[in-house]
């Protein structure tokens, strides 16, 4: 972690706006960590500490302190970039070619084969008016259903599990500063040394507070080794594992009958499945001792308050929705819910992933966390954009779904913020939908693996060059405040939106003012369960810009009231479900769940788990940090970590090249021998494409709720090394793409664009 004033690599593309300290925020992680940024010396840009922003004081790690050097044009897109039908090459073009030849395509694809041959791919990075925006546009400009972004991949079971709960989806239902303050906290699939190094101090300063920390995890990770107890199951296996400690804490007569009575319905239901899951069935499954079962329980339910937290290990399975609930029954039935100091929280992982979700471009919902099958809820939004209800249409293809129907029914693809070809399941298999495409163009900072496929490029700006607001992990809405102009050639994305809307008829209805935008989010989301009608850009920009919680309507006096100073101001809300949960009763739902196997479990010819996970110093698919040397310097590539005596049975030594390989494809990466990892189960970091990828391994089995695909697990088989042909970072599958690579062109049919 870092916590003062160091200089970044200079951006000589950005032009500071002022030599004053601008306070914003990291373009990262969901801590969205406080920084200032100041002009630095030579015409950079320099990181400088902001101690006063309550959720890291200061404190930010390699990424956030080495963020401007994307600034620099060194790295990233500065001209729109289109691919000549003639040699199959990208080329520099102007906005006006680019967009224009978009649009055409557009138009083509809805003329010759409807609306919904349109596909809109979103991202949880982008800003809350730029996902607001992605949704109306694809919804109002395209009449497509066809939208989905993302963060399907990254909290959607949590959020599903939450709904069914609580009534409501927001990551943490309490501020962070609780939970060092509670008295128990179990860390479920998160390595945050790692993946939000400024959030460990939280569970450090719980056990400094006397406070106990129980890691779930398969790999003794830098965050299990800060904690009292460890528990390694076998990857899959967390929901078996939430549902025994169930089981004991009925079989203990540890429950909280007077809380389940008051505040829930459903226990019996619930408790009648938890308890077909004994101490013993649980420890075959999971391989977590039944000693270790006990004491967990014993941990949890001997402290006042408790808090049970969980990230993507548990989440990315096909069964994340009922593992998360088995969870959330552990914390009802114990009454760690509803109650100061308590509860169930989920560890957001993108830097918007919490703000995304709520304002439209997922596939199934509205501004506002509406859904796009309440009437009511169309008529509002449909009455904010100026359309009709009847011509919104429907819910369209979760993300995995959406990709896997490219080249078929849908015909064209704009995505935001997004790189599938690294970061989709069964990569190679979304790699060639994506080339398949008739038409497939890409907005983004950089060129990455996916805009390397697109037919036109667009180059946009990045968080310091812009300003808009973003929801952190906690549902703390927050203004990221531009900093710096702009290299020449390069528009926002919301400049991108106006743009193509224009073209197809629709310009009045996107604004490129981002506060002009927010202004519409509020009254969009006014009265739905994200209610932001009580937040403005004034009001985040006040004090030390701490933010202000959602829910927060706008109070009881309105446009009159505000015009006379006198209108009532919300406080925000830090601390949900204290009175009641947001269920029409106002009582926490039990939902009974029972455990069930992975979609593809070990066999003779696959007898290992393979696990994925990220690594310190790079983030998601790698596009934006792999472009960084700092970081490039503590993480240069993948690897695969393998348990001494597994590594001894297959003859692998440390360092050397090693395949994994899954009846989806293959990787091949250095074996790193460690014994913090289950001897049945390898782990890879999936930042990296070539022949390193991961996720040209893992399986797109969906979760029926969520839709979240079974990142976490899946069978592999280890075999020695046979380099694989390819064209800079990204595998060639065929040698046909072989032979266009050679030529300089496009992998794949570029010809149909």
């Amino acid at each position: 972690m870092h916590s003062t004033a160091t200089p970044a690599t200079p951006a000589t593309s950005a032009t500071p706006v002022a030599t004053a300290v601008t306070a914003t925020h990291c373009p990262y992680c969901a801590l969205q960590c406080g920084m200032g940024l100041t002009a630095g010396t030579g015409g950079g840009v320099e990181v400088v500490e902001r101690a006063a922003f309550p959720v890291n004081k200061g404190a930010l790690c390699g990424k956030g302190r080495t963020a401007p050097a994307l600034l620099s044009s060194r790295v990233r897109l500065t001209e729109p970039l289109v691919r000549s039908h003639a040699t199959g090459k990208l080329a520099p073009a102007t906005w006006e070619e680019a967009l224009d030849r978009i649009a055409a395509e557009l138009s083509r694809a809805r003329a010759e084969h409807g609306a919904d041959s349109c596909g809109v791919f979103g991202g949880g990075g982008l800003t809350n008016e730029k996902a607001y925006a992605l949704g109306k546009f694809a919804r109002v400009a395209l009449g497509t259903s066809q939208i989905d972004y993302n963060g399907r991949f990254c909290m959607s079971s949590a959020a599903a599990a939450g709904q069914r709960a609580f009534g409501l989806d927001r990551g943490l239902p309490f501020p962070l500063e609780d939970i060092p303050r509670t008295g128990c906290v179990i860390l479920v699939g998160s390595n945050l040394a790692e993946t939000m190094p400024p959030a460990l101090r939280y569970l450090t300063e719980l056990r400094e507070n006397g406070g106990t920390l129980i890691v779930v995890d398969p790999r003794r990770t830098r965050t299990a080794e800060q904690a009292d107890l460890h528990l390694a199951p076998r990857p899959g296996t967390d929901l078996a594992l939430a549902l025994g400690l169930l089981h004991l804490v009925v079989a203990g007569g540890r429950t909280d009958e007077a809380f389940i009575e008051e505040r829930t319905t459903g226990w019996e239901e619930a408790r009648a499945a938890a308890m077909a899951h004994w101490p013993e069935l649980v420890e075959r499954i999971t391989g977590v001792p039944v000693p270790q079962l006990r004491e967990t329980v014993r941990m949890f339910c001997d402290a006042k308050a408790a808090m049970v937290l969980t990230a993507r290990g548990p989440e990315q399975q096909s069964k994340g929705t009922d593992t998360v609930g088995a969870w959330i029954n552990l914390c009802l039935a114990t009454g760690r819910a509803g109650r100061p100091l308590s509860g169930y929280g989920c560890l957001t992982g993108q830097g918007n992933g919490q703000g995304g979700r709520e304002h439209g471009q997922k596939a199934d919902q509205l501004p506002g966390y509406r859904k796009l099958t309440d009437p009511a809820a169309r008529a509002h939004v449909a009455e904010v954009w100026g359309v009709d209800p009847d011509t919104l249409p429907g819910p369209g293809r979760s993300a995995y779904e959406l990709l896997d129907a490219l080249g078929g029914d849908i015909r064209t693809l704009l995505l935001m913020g997004s790189n599938p070809v690294v970061s989709a399941p069964r990569a190679a298999h979304v790699e060639e939908r994506l080339r398949s495409l008739d038409f497939l163009a890409v907005a983004d900072v950089v060129l990455s693996e996916t805009a390397e496929l697109a037919d036109v490029v667009l180059p946009v700006t990045q968080w310091a060059e812009e300003t808009g607001t973003v929801t952190n992990l906690e549902g703390r809405v927050l203004l990221r405040r531009r900093a710096v102009s702009a290299p020449d050639g390069v528009r926002s994305d919301l400049e991108v939106l106006h743009g193509l809307a224009a073209r197809l008829g629709h310009g009045k209805k996107f604004p490129t003012d981002p506060r002009e935008v927010f202004e519409e989010l509020r009254r969009a989301s006014a009265g739905g369960a994200a209610d932001y009608s009580g937040i403005s850009y004034e009001r985040l920009r006040e004090g030390e810009g701490e933010g202000v919680f959602w829910p927060c309507p706008r109070g009881d006096v309105e446009a009159g009231g505000e015009e006379a100073g006198e209108a009532a101001v919300h406080p925000g809300t830090p601390r949900l479900f204290l009175d009641r949960f947001a269920t029409e009763d106002g009582r926490a739902r039990f939902v009974p769940v029972v455990h069930r196997p992975a979609a593809e479990e070990p066999d003779a010819e696959y007898p290992v788990l393979l696990t994925t996970g990220r690594v310190l110093a790079q983030y998601q698919s790698g596009a934006q940090t792999r472009r960084v040397d700092e970081l490039n310097s503590a993480a240069p590539g993948p690897f695969v970590e393998v348990h001494p005596r597994l590594a001894a049975r297959l003859g692998i030594a440390e360092g050397e090249a090693v395949a994994v390989v899954s009846r989806r494809g293959r990787a091949v990466a250095p074996a790193r021998v460690t014994s913090s990892i289950r001897p049945d189960t390898v782990f890879m970091p999936f930042h990296w494409a070539g022949e390193g990828r991961a996720n040209s391994l893992t399986h797109p089995a969906l979760d029926p709720v969520s839709r979240m695909p079974e990142f976490k697990v899946c069978a592999v088989r280890l075999e020695p090394a046979e380099p694989m042909a390819t064209n800079g970072d990204r595998v060639l599958d065929t040698d046909e793409d072989r032979d266009r690579a050679r030529a300089g062109a496009r992998p794949g049919p570029s010809e149909q664009g």
